[in-house]
């Protein structure tokens, strides 16, 4: 039996049990919700392990619920929307989704998204335990940045900083090697795996996060290239 939990927000009662009815012939488990606000209450009480989210909900949309997951969470996010701009999607891939389909949409397609999704959350998992170090002591210091990496905390200024684990992940790729510029694409690999579907743009949302909860990082944007963490007097690796 598999043990993945997923939610399905769609105030489409059709779409809505359509999809959990594929999703359950491959043993996931699911909850079928009709509104963000539902949802929002089932993120804080019993969190699932991945979203299928509809963009266009009574009272909150999928935008606004997707920010919110994003600003605590990397669990998996799948929007689905009649929308088929090139705006909509970027935006969706912005905010930090992993994949997006527009309906019509074939079920068995979306279910082959889903595995996708998670063996690939399944994977990054596993490569981030197995490179953790044994000593929970260990930290990184540049600067007025301190990162607890078997803990997988971060401070600034000796105050912690609620960070979520991908936000924690870029951070420490950066504070490794100050002062060295890292590419999109490179990041991409290195936090989402070789094979993420969105856009490169998810690295930039997540450096405006990042700056949003740390407001003197001193994060550079490398014009045509990607990011650095400036830091004087630190070597360049």
């Amino acid at each position: 039996m598999n043990s993945y939990c997923i939610a399905v927000v769609d105030d489409d009662q059709h779409i809505r049990e359509l999809v959990e009815a594929y999703l359950r012939k491959e043993n996931y488990r699911t909850v079928g919700l009709s509104t963000a606000e539902e949802a929002w209450q089932l993120w804080k009480s019993n969190p699932p392990d991945m979203w299928v989210l509809d963009i266009m909900l009574p009272g909150m949309d999928g935008y606004e619920f997707c920010r919110r997951i994003r600003n605590e969470a990397e669990v998996p996010i799948i929007m689905i929307s009649a929308r088929d701009n090139e705006v909509d999607k970027i935006l969706g891939l912005e905010l930090g989704t992993d994949d997006y389909m527009v309906k019509p949409f074939s079920p068995r397609e979306l279910v082959a998204r889903v595995k996708r999704q998670l063996g690939r959350m399944h994977k990054l998992q596993q490569s981030m335990h197995a490179s953790q170090p044994v000593s929970s002591s260990q930290s990184i210091e540049v600067g007025q940045l301190q990162l607890l990496v078997e803990e997988r905390r971060a401070f600034w200024s000796g105050e912690e900083v609620d960070v979520t684990s991908k936000e924690f992940a870029l951070l420490k790729v950066l504070a490794e090697r100050p002062n060295r510029a890292f590419a999109r694409d490179e990041v991409l690999t290195m936090l989402w795996g070789d094979d993420y579907f969105g856009s490169d743009r998810a690295v930039d949302h997540l450096i405006k996060r990042l700056r949003k909860k740390i407001e003197q990082l001193p994060v550079e944007a490398v014009w045509g290239h990607g990011y650095r963490l400036r830091m004087e007097g630190a070597e360049s690796v």
